[in-house]
């Protein structure tokens, strides 16, 4: 025995005598760094709160301190038992949620004050639990929040109605439908918490608080009982303000955030046992949505492949010095990237003054991010010192890692490898950035084509968060770890795939680009097109989306990635995207492509009457084909299905969740489908097929693969839940 008095003792938790007449209840989850609310802590809280006021009825107790005995006070829900309550009726999930929120309900209605100790993050229900108690304080290093619309969902612990009590309907609308963290300061403003205090005075501060709360000098009692009663009338203000706020960001399909919203504004009358019952009945309802399906996968995977990335990279050599060869955008971007992380970095290209506009931009860069308050001054101070900008390969001797950035050309590429290689040590990396080359054929050039790994980063560097590292068929294990290790490093998301034409998300969105030139062919308006698949999630319909990356290198990509899957993707004789580049219409940065632009690259786009007549000459039945919305999504997102289906089943991605968080990453792939595997396992896979097959006439795109059917049959899915 350790020598205290034990009140309650469990495996996630325990509450212990404190001087006298007070008591502590401790979270320290056995076994893990961190604690979470799952089933079995909510068990022993629902045991230790039921001692608690056990021993408080025979006067013994004058005060609760709550406290976490990990580096954070709560993390949040236990996010991996969501899948199985997701898949619960409305009902009987309601009754589920209003079972555990009675634990909450019955800590807050103790007879004594309490006080939380908030270390480290209370996210979520971290937070609402937290807000059950009469009185909050927290470190001056802690962070509070309530992040579950990010999920798809809302607080469902009491946040919806506890928060609105506690601080307001202003901050609860804002800290609800926002999903943000927020540091002391403003969690102190917005009366979150009632004190911010050192960390190391933390224990003692929220101690003493509580001693003043026995003492008579804290009126704990109207604190706990103004969360029991309603609101009452409220200015409407806000719920306007936020609602025009949620209408204006567009989050299609995604309803969670609006729902918390009508549902606070309608459980300001109630009092806090109605209030909690229309809680527990909307996040039910919203739970079940594809939206909140999708999200808690994305977050799981997120999960799951930082994992298996920490594993990828356990051989990984440590990159302390790189080089980026080739001194444009993406090698600028690379380069500013790499140095943030620490990493000198010499950035080259033959081209002095390429070299100097790079160098230059990339402080300008750095200096806006300061501006922003994004970075530090001493961190972007850091950064810029650490390029080095030359017009040769000085120092490359020395180079643990370099990456090859030059122009899209193979005999260009292969010559400045292999001039790379001659001048870098034996042990050093080599990665090359190219979106449409296979690394097989640019190993041609090496000695050690072992050293060679892809790192397709994509643009803009500093702001996409995917990198495709391209395992061709001779790169080391050792080249594929390291590679992964330089992307975590650096704050990437690196994704493993093997050496095929458009490695993974370029060859998946070709079938999809492809489909758009059909029915563009077809004489369907191309701003129609766009309307439909951005009312149905995608940031950009797929005419915007080739104006933003250049007409003439979505042409040359389309024709490189199908050559490389000729059979099934033959070339296409009337290619709007090579009409509109050979006419000089490259989109945003010439001014016009499908859009035009009149006032500036960034300004609001207009439909182009100049486009459309040029389209025309490939349009035989001419431009007035019309199909509905539902009908140009489903044209154009089947055969990206399909397509991903055949490469997860080819091998060129390890897993699902990878496929589908590269899709998310890198294409801004609607986030409430989950991915097109998610997206599929929502449709179910006899239903892809039978749409599939309704479409069959139209190509090879169209067609269902064998795995894809073998899938229908069985009944199975990409995702296990």
């Amino acid at each position: 025995m350790d020598g205290r008095t034990w009140l309650y003792r469990g495996r996630t938790l325990g509450v212990v005598r404190i001087d006298g007449e007070f008591a502590e209840l401790a979270f320290d989850r056995e076994g893990e760094s961190v604690n979470k609310l799952d089933t079995l802590a909510m068990d022993e809280l629902r045991a230790a709160t039921a001692a608690i006021a056990a021993i408080a009825a025979q006067g013994a107790l004058r005060g609760l301190l709550v406290t976490s005995a990990k580096p954070v006070f709560i993390v949040g829900a236990d996010i991996g038992e969501f899948g199985a309550m997701f898949r619960l009726s409305v009902d009987a999930m309601a009754a589920q949620i209003a079972d555990s929120n009675a634990v909450f309900t019955a800590f807050e209605d103790l007879a004594l004050p309490t006080v939380a100790a908030i270390n480290g993050y209370a996210l979520g229900g971290g937070l609402e639990f937290a807000l059950s108690a009469a009185l909050r304080v927290m470190s001056d290093e802690a962070q509070v929040g309530v992040p579950e619309v990010k999920l798809g969902i809302f607080p469902g612990f009491g946040g919806t109605v506890r928060l609105p009590r506690v601080a307001g309907a202003a901050v609860a609308l804002e800290w609800v439908t926002g999903g943000r963290s927020y540091k002391p300061a403003l969690a102190l403003a917005a009366g979150v918490v009632d004190e911010v205090v050192a960390a190391p005075a933390l224990r003692d501060a929220a101690l003493a608080l509580l001693r003043r709360a026995a003492a008579g000098e804290i009126d704990w009692h109207a604190r706990q009982q103004r969360k029991r009663e309603p609101i009452g009338v409220e200015p409407q203000a806000p719920y306007e303000t936020t609602l025009a706020a949620l209408e204006a960001k567009r989050h299609l399909h995604q309803g969670a955030a609006a729902t918390a919203l009508a549902l606070m504004r309608r459980g300001a009358a109630l009092n806090r046992a109605d209030a909690l019952v229309a809680e527990h009945r909307a996040f039910a309802e919203v739970a079940r949505t594809q939206a909140a399906s999708s999200l808690v996968q994305t977050f799981m995977s997120e999960q799951q492949l930082r994992k298996l990335n920490k594993q990828r990279a356990a051989a990984a050599r440590t990159v302390r010095h790189g080089a980026v060869v080739g001194a444009g955008v993406m090698g600028t971007g690379i380069a500013q990237v790499s140095a943030l992380a620490g990493v000198a970095v010499r950035l080259t290209d033959v081209d002095g003054g390429r070299v100097d506009r790079a160098f230059t931009a990339l402080g300008e860069q750095l200096a806006r991010q300061v501006q922003r308050g994004r970075l530090k001054p001493e961190r972007a101070a850091a950064a810029r010192a650490a390029v080095t900008p030359q017009i040769d390969h000085a120092g490359f001797d020395a180079i643990d890692f370099a990456v090859e950035a030059v122009v899209e050309r193979l005999d260009v590429k292969r010559e400045v490898l292999a001039a790379v290689e001659r001048d870098a040590g034996g042990d050093a990396v080599l990665a090359s950035n190219t979106s449409s080359f296979r690394i097989d054929d640019l190993a041609q050039a090496l000695q050690r084509p072992q050293n060679l790994v892809g790192l397709h980063f994509f643009n803009p560097v500093p702001a996409m968060a995917l990198v495709e590292v391209v395992r061709g068929r001779r790169s080391s294990d050792a080249a594929v770890a390291t590679a992964v290790g330089y992307a975590n490093a650096i704050g990437k998301t690196p994704v493993v795939v093997a050496d095929v034409p458009g490695f993974l998300v370029n060859r998946v969105l070709t079938p999809y680009m492809r489909a758009f030139l059909q029915l563009v062919e077809e004489g369907v308006d191309y701003a129609a097109i766009d309307r439909a698949m951005e009312a149905f999630g995608w940031p950009l319909g797929p005419a915007a989306l080739q104006d933003l990356a250049g007409i003439d290198v979505g042409a040359a990509a389309c024709d490189e990635i199908s050559a490389g899957y000729a059979e099934r993707m033959p070339p296409l004789p009337r290619n709007a995207l090579r009409l509109l580049a050979d006419a000089g219409r490259l989109g945003r940065k010439s001014g016009g492509g499908f859009y035009r632009y009149p006032g500036g690259a960034q300004a609001q786009r207009e439909p182009a009457d100049e486009a459309r007549a040029l389209l025309a000459a490939i349009q035989p039945a001419g431009a007035h084909a019309t199909l509905d919305d539902a009908a140009i999504v489903e044209r154009l997102m089947l055969p990206l299905i399909i397509e991903a289906v055949r490469a997860l089943d080819e091998g060129v991605v390890a897993n699902a969740c990878e496929l589908d968080l590269a899709l998310l990453l890198g294409l801004g792939f609607p986030a409430y489908l989950g991915g097109a595997l998610k997206y599929a396992d929502w449709l179910g896979a006899a239903e892809v097929v039978c749409r599939a097959d309704a479409l069959a006439h139209l190509g090879p795109a169209y067609r269902a693969t064998d795995g894809l059917r073998e899938r229908a049959r069985a009944g199975t899915r990409f995702y296990a839940s």
